[in-house]
């Protein structure tokens, strides 16, 4: 690295590392605030507090860094600018994309933190927080018990009708699976008290089992009782059997993939909410470098006026973006448009306007005017 290169990496790591200290620190005090009735009233045992707010971490990082990015390009650029260090580099022959090469490599690290935490760290948190709550309000954690569930095995031609089963369990109790051929007739009928799954050898236990079989024309050809028997060509497995219970955005990107694999036979409109999700967890972390390349050509400014100008453009396209996130993310989960342009539009459309703001500022061209007066003005001049 060069002794320029350390010197800007330098001058941006601390905005950065303090922008990130003090959003995470209002966080805290906010949040604890906000539930210092619950923690302190209910005595929550201090560990059970301290590993709460772990798990919570991923999760406000990868909304925060993107604007911790912002903050410290915009202010150590702007700082630089003020200090005609910049209009320095760019009189000893340094183009504008040499000097914010590592300030975006320093983007693009960014978004390798934020894939990692938003892999599943991130996605998890909202359920650790309503599973500290309930533990916190009633004494130990809440036994959830899902009653009356069906599944439909479009792919095998089965129907599962469970009473009772926990989440996360291999147990099922009162069970019933029901077999039909491609025309729609019912072969066989399985009726269980308890059903296991045996996850090394995939095979499904069922207890107290009654199996009746049918012909083509549903008549009744035989029935046998069991104690136990074994099935082992199901493709069904718990997390499937409870997949219908589930929300995508408490769910990671393997976890996305695993119910998109398992479901693929789902009505598109009950997978369009997944498969958005699952490019939008794709897609968030990119945001940082998106940020970067944005944020870097406005804040460098070769004036007092042009510079704060800039700042106020940068915020103003972050806070765009982000509102235009949430609606392509809507219409998505909507399946009003692809899942691969709900996540991903956004980003393409700013790096795009990232690109352009680089080009203007390397070739030392007029920065756009974002002003609504200026805008509105030279539209009704042409």
């Amino acid at each position: 690295m060069r002794l320029l290169d350390r010197y800007i990496v330098r001058n941006f790591l601390q905005p950065f590392v303090y922008c990130i200290l003090g959003f995470l620190s209002i966080w805290l005090i906010f949040d604890i605030s906000d539930n210092s009735s619950t923690i302190f009233d209910e005595r929550a045992p201090f560990m059970l507090v301290l590993r709460f707010y772990w798990t919570q971490i991923p999760q406000v990082l990868v909304i925060l860094l993107p604007v911790a990015l912002l903050l410290a390009l915009l202010f150590s650029l702007g700082r630089m600018s003020r200090a005609n260090e910049i209009v320095s580099m760019l009189t000893a022959g340094i183009s504008v994309p040499r000097v914010v090469v590592p300030l975006l490599f320093i983007g693009l690290l960014t978004t390798g933190a934020t894939l990692a935490l938003n892999y599943s760290l991130a996605a998890h948190a909202e359920l650790a927080r309503k599973e500290f709550f309930d533990q916190v309000n009633r004494g130990g954690t809440r036994d959830v018990v899902i009653n009356g569930q069906v599944f439909r095995n479009r792919t095998d031609n089965r129907t599962w009708y469970i009473s009772r089963f926990r989440p996360n369990g291999n147990e099922f109790n009162g069970v019933q699976i029901v077999q039909q051929d491609a025309d729609g007739n019912i072969t066989r009928n399985y009726l269980a008290t308890d059903a296991f799954y045996e996850a090394a050898t995939k095979t499904w236990r069922l207890v107290n089992a009654k199996v009746v079989n049918y012909d083509a024309a549903g008549n009744i050809t035989d029935e046998k009782m069991f104690k136990s028997t074994n099935v082992s060509n199901w493709s069904e497995t718990p997390f499937r059997l409870s997949s219908a219970n589930v929300r995508p955005e408490f769910l990671g990107i393997s976890e996305l993939k695993e119910y998109l694999y398992f479901n693929a036979d789902f009505p598109e409109t009950l997978l369009a909410p997944f498969r958005t999700q699952l490019q939008y967890r794709w897609a968030l972390p990119w945001t940082c470098f998106v940020v970067a390349i944005m944020a870097t050509p406005l804040g460098i400014g070769f004036s007092r006026r042009g510079i704060l100008a800039s700042v106020a453009a940068a915020i103003g396209l972050v806070f765009t973006m982000n509102f235009l996130t949430h609606l392509f993310l809507a219409l998505g989960e909507g399946d009003r448009i692809s899942p691969w342009v709900a996540g991903w539009t956004p980003n393409l459309i700013f790096f795009v306007v990232g690109l352009f703001l680089l080009y203007l500022r390397s070739t030392n061209r007029e920065m756009p005017s974002f002003n609504p007066v200026t805008l509105w003005r030279n539209m009704a001049s042409s």
